[in-house]
């Protein structure tokens, strides 16, 4: 997928869908984002992080409306929405590729293509929930609910035809088990009780995988990602491998920035281990750092072999399909 996105023209900000079938349509170059940087590969990173200072502040709520104006700051629409899945690193996309100084995140789900009385509030409304932002900048927000919401694929293909969508997966059985990890915990907050994650994701009566527990639903990627390629060729995703972001995020963040068309700003630097999390943080300058919310990294529960070994033979078939789809191959079980 990586390879097709190169011959993606870029990002359109809007576009009305055309007559006919969303999935047969032919969708229609667009100035690409490099192209509203004078010259990308030129901008020196200190001035992108100068201009990305002077936005946090004038946006922490002190600037008036005529400074935000004299700044030519404005609020866009996305041009890159992280879809899902649940569970499979959406967040930690979006705090690392918020490293990259052209980027500016939503710092909150939005979730208004997937609810339907937040839609009902029109895409003006959408738009004001955005960032302030340069105009040479990007948008992007993540709501991991939109790639499970049968209505979200259309509503996206209305707003922008041509927008570029992030998808990180993660091996399907492991993320299944995180779902169910986070759940517990704020039932566990709340002092209520939980059934084992084995009760849930095996049908006693049948002894068969339950199709329709929701953790095991939003790991059958496939089925969720068909439903897209309906309105959507498969060139304007990109699957990220939530797994490595773990483990060696960089080639990750490297491969989104290619797909983004952005110029390479993220390096080594700006990401380094912490032993006592766990997991890597971000480095955006001399002297400022960020680590994720303290939930990341839950000590999952143990589960009995046997169902995992039934859940990885259970989603092997739908992983193959989803390997051919994209074009992306990973070592799942």
């Amino acid at each position: 997928m990586e390879g097709h996105a190169v011959q993606t023209a870029g990002i359109a900000e809007t576009e009305a869908p055309g007559s006919g079938q969303p999935g047969n349509r032919k969708l229609q170059p667009t100035c690409p984002i490099e192209g509203r940087l004078t010259d990308p590969d030129q901008i020196p990173l200190r001035t992108l992080q100068f201009k990305r200072g002077l936005l946090r502040k004038l946006c922490k709520g002190n600037a008036s409306r005529e400074q935000t104006h004299r700044q030519s700051l404005v609020q866009q629409l996305p041009r890159a929405i992280i879809i899902g899945v649940r569970k499979g690193g959406t967040r930690a996309l979006l705090e690392m590729l918020n490293l990259h100084p052209a980027v500016v995140k939503a710092s909150q789900e939005i979730h208004f293509f997937d609810d339907d009385e937040n839609y009902a509030r029109g895409i003006e409304w959408y738009r004001g929930e955005m960032p302030f932002s340069f105009p040479h900048q990007i948008t992007i927000e993540k709501s991991p609910a939109y790639f499970i919401t049968e209505e979200v694929p259309e509503r996206i293909f209305k707003m922008n035809s041509s927008i570029k969508l992030l998808v990180t997966v993660r091996e399907p059985t492991t993320r299944a088990v995180s779902d169910y990890t986070q759940v517990l915990e704020g039932k566990e907050r709340k002092n209520k009780t939980y059934h084992k994650f084995e009760k849930l994701a095996i049908n006693t009566n049948t002894c068969e995988v339950n199709t329709k527990y929701k953790a095991v639903q939003t790991s059958i990627y496939t089925k969720h990602l068909e439903r897209w390629l309906k309105y959507f060729p498969v060139e304007q995703f990109h699957v990220v491998d939530g797994d490595r972001l773990i483990t060696d995020p960089l080639p990750e963040l490297q491969m989104v920035e290619r797909f983004l068309n952005l110029p390479a700003r993220i390096g080594q630097y700006n990401l380094y281990f912490n032993a006592t999390r766990g997991f890597y943080c971000l480095r955006f300058n001399i002297v400022f750092n960020k680590c994720l919310a303290g939930s990341k990294g839950r000590i999952h529960p143990e589960v009995d072999p046997s169902v995992v070994t039934k859940l990885q033979r259970f989603f092997h078939p739908f992983n193959q399909k989803f390997y051919q789809i994209t074009g992306r191959t990973f070592n799942w079980p």
